[in-house]
């Protein structure tokens, strides 16, 4: 394997999945590590990495930018706390300074958002019709990552 293969797979992981940098190395890494070739072989390729990604920044086909909007956008959607998402998008290896200034335009235009999501982590683990005592119902919902004056808010 070369690198205009790799660059090659790099694209076809971009076309089929959303990813950080740091992410799309980890992905490179492993397919290399999983190559039936020489010692010497894979450290080579693994210093070609950092070109590729500078190949896809200047292309446009990867922005951790819009990956960390992208990624909170979606995640907020779904239920998920700001605890969650700020902890998944520094394990995919985004910066918390652009985590932060993300977050912060997005609350701009979102005002109740973390209540909503809550409300809805609640309905979908049936938090509002389970007979579970509260302090249950509590642990579960902190356990999510979410404060606990929301955690009051939605259960009462």
């Amino acid at each position: 394997m070369n690198e205009k293969k790799l660059l090659k797979f790099a694209v076809d992981y971009l076309s089929k999945y959303d990813s950080s940098k740091k992410n799309l190395m980890d992905v490179l890494k492993r397919k290399i590590f999983r190559l039936d070739v020489p010692g010497q072989e894979k450290g080579k390729l693994i210093n070609t990495l950092e070109n590729i990604i500078i190949k896809l920044e200047q292309n446009n086909l990867i922005d951790d930018d819009k990956y960390c909007s992208a990624k909170i956008y979606s995640l907020s959607r779904s239920g998920k706390s700001k605890n969650f998402i700020v902890n998944y998008l520094i394990k995919k290896g985004v910066g918390k300074l652009e985590i932060q200034n993300n977050f912060q335009i997005f609350e701009e235009s979102n005002n109740n958002w973390e209540l909503n999501s809550a409300k809805l982590f609640a309905k979908k683990k049936n938090l509002l019709e389970s007979s579970d005592s509260y302090e249950k119902k509590l642990s579960k919902m902190a356990r999510a990552g979410f404060s606990y004056e929301i955690c009051k808010v939605i259960l009462n």
